[in-house]
C-alpha cells in the first residue's frame, strides 16, 4: 500500500477498508507516513467524511496503536467522562474527585488545549509541582490507592491519538465528526473504564454549533462506542457562552476549587451534577438522575469531594498548599479591564471569541508544541442575563503575551451583545442519548 493512494481514495469520496485504515495509522505512528501526508488525509476526511464502518475501524486502529490500561485488578466500578470541548469547561477537575468520593474509580486520560478550547492537562498542570505524565503502572497504582487519576496521554497509550490530536490543532481539521468520534472513543477503549458518559457541547463555543449536529455526534459516539463493547450515554449541553466565569488554566483551577468547596458559578455546578448523576445512573448506583444529583451534592456539602481533590493533587506531586490558598496559584503580572460601552442587559456572550482571546493572551497554542502561560486567560465579570451600566466591568484580561493584547481586547469586547431587555433563559442540558 501507499499513503498517497489512500489519500486519493478519501479525497474522491471513496471508502477505505479496515485493513487500509489500520495500515495507514500504523505507518504514521511508526514514522513511515510523514505529517504532511497525514495532514492531507485528515483534510480529505474533513471534507468527505467517513462511513460508520470506517469510523469504527479508525477508532480500533488508534486504540490498538499502543498499550491499554488494564484496570480489571482494581476493585470497584471503573468510569470515565469526556467533553467534546468548550470554553471555561472545568468539569473534569470537579467531577473526577467527586465521583471518586462516591466510591467509583476514575482513571482519566485528558488532553491539552485544542483550537479555541482549553485542555484539562494544561489546567491541572497550573498547580505548582503537579505531574500528569504518569506511567501505566503509576496510573493503575493510583487508581487502586485513591480511586482518582488525571493523566496526560502517555506515549504508550493511544499514541496515534496524541499525534493526530496535535496535527488537527494546527491544520484546521478539528471540527470533523469522524475525527472527533475516533479521538474520543479510542482513548475510552484504551482507558479501562466500564462505563463512560459523554458531554457533547453545542453552541458558539463548541465544535458542533448546531443542536442537530451535536445530537448527530452524540448518537454516533454512543452507537459506535456500544459496538466496541463499552457502556456509553451522552448529554448534550449548551456552550453558547463560556461555562462558569473563568477561561484559562490557573483561573479555571481556582473556579474548580470554589465549586468543590460548595460555591462557584451555578452553571458549572449544574453541568457537573448532571454528568455525575448520569454516570451513577449508568452503572446502577442510583435509581434515577435526581437521586444521583442529591448524592453528589451531599458529597460536596460534606467536604468529602474537596478532600478527594486534595488527595488527588498530593498523589500527583502538586502543591496542596497552593490549592488551599488559591492566590498562590500562578497570577498574571498584567491585568486589563474591558468595560461596558452602553447600559442594558447582556443578551449574548459568544464563547468562541472568548476562547480565541484566551489563546492570544497565552492560555493556548498558536503552533504545535508551544508552551502555555498558566496565568493567562479571561475572567468574566458579567454574563448573559446580567444588567450592566455604561462603564461597568465586563471582563478582566490576564495577560501573558502583551504583544497580542489589543487583538484579545477587541475579541472580548465584541463577544458581548448588550440590549434593552434580558434574554429568555435557556436550559444547560439540551438532550440525553441513552445507551443503545
Amino acid at each position: 500500500m501507499r499513503a498517497v493512494d489512500l489519500i486519493e481514495v478519501k479525497r474522491d469520496g471513496g471508502e477505505l477498508s479496515a485493513e487500509e485504515i489500520r495500515w495507514l495509522v500504523g505507518q504514521y505512528v511508526g514514522g513511515g507516513v510523514p505529517d504532511y501526508q497525514m495532514a492531507a488525509f485528515l483534510m480529505a476526511i474533513y471534507f468527505r467524511g467517513m462511513s460508520e464502518d470506517e469510523t469504527v475501524a479508525l477508532t480500533q486502529a488508534m486504540a490498538e496503536s499502543g498499550e491499554r490500561i488494564d484496570l480489571s485488578p482494581v476493585p470497584g466500578v471503573k468510569v470515565d467522562k469526556h467533553s467534546t470541548g468548550g470554553v471555561g469547561d472545568t468539569v473534569t477537575l470537579v467531577l473526577v474527585p467527586l465521583l471518586a468520593a462516591a466510591g467509583l474509580v476514575v482513571a482519566k486520560l485528558s488532553g491539552r488545549a485544542l483550537g479555541h478550547t482549553g485542555g484539562t492537562i494544561d489546567k491541572f498542570e497550573a498547580i505548582p509541582g503537579l505531574r500528569t505524565e504518569l506511567s501505566l503502572a503509576e496510573i493503575r497504582a493510583q487508581a487502586e490507592r485513591i480511586g482518582a487519576v488525571v493523566a496526560d496521554h502517555t506515549a504508550d497509550v493511544v499514541p496515534a491519538d496524541r499525534m493526530l490530536y496535535e496535527l488537527r490543532d494546527v491544520t484546521a481539521t478539528v471540527p470533523s465528526l469522524p475525527l472527533i468520534a475516533s479521538s474520543v472513543l479510542s482513548k475510552k477503549l484504551a482507558g479501562g473504564a466500564d462505563a463512560i458518559v459523554l458531554d457533547v457541547k453545542c453552541g458558539d463555543g463548541a465544535f458542533m454549533r448546531r443542536e442537530e449536529d451535536a445530537r448527530r455526534l452524540a448518537e454516533t459516539l454512543v452507537r459506535v462506542g456500544n459496538k466496541l463493547g463499552k457502556r456509553f450515554s451522552a448529554l448534550i449541553t449548551a456552550m453558547d457562552e463560556p461555562l462558569g466565569t473563568m477561561a484559562g488554566n490557573a483561573l479555571e483551577v481556582k473556579q474548580a476549587i470554589a465549586v468543590l468547596r460548595g460555591g462557584g458559578p451555578r452553571d458549572l455546578q449544574e453541568v457537573v451534577l448532571a454528568l455525575g448523576a448520569e454516570l451513577l445512573l449508568l452503572v446502577g448506583v442510583v435509581a434515577d438522575a435526581e437521586a444521583g444529583r442529591k448524592r453528589l451534592a451531599e458529597l460536596i456539602a460534606s467536604g468529602e469531594a474537596w478532600g478527594k481533590f486534595r488527595e488527588l493533587v498530593a498523589a500527583q506531586g502538586g502543591d496542596v498548599g497552593a490549592i488551599e490558598e488559591p492566590d498562590r496559584l500562578p497570577n498574571a503580572k498584567q491585568v486589563v479591564e474591558v468595560s461596558a460601552p452602553a447600559s442594558g442587559y447582556i443578551q449574548a456572550l459568544r464563547a468562541h471569541p472568548i476562547g480565541v482571546a484566551c489563546g492570544l493572551l497565552g492560555a493556548g497554542r498558536a503552533v504545535k508544541g508551544e508552551r502555555v502561560d498558566p496565568a493567562a486567560g479571561v475572567e468574566l465579570r458579567a454574563k448573559v442575563g446580567d444588567e450592566v451600566r455604561q462603564g461597568d466591568l465586563l471582563a478582566r484580561l490576564h495577560v501573558g503575551r502583551p504583544d497580542r493584547l489589543a487583538a484579545a481586547q477587541e475579541l472580548v469586547a465584541g463577544a458581548y451583545t448588550i440590549g434593552p431587555q434580558g434574554p429568555a433563559p435557556r436550559p444547560l442540558v439540551l438532550g440525553r442519548i441513552a445507551p443503545l
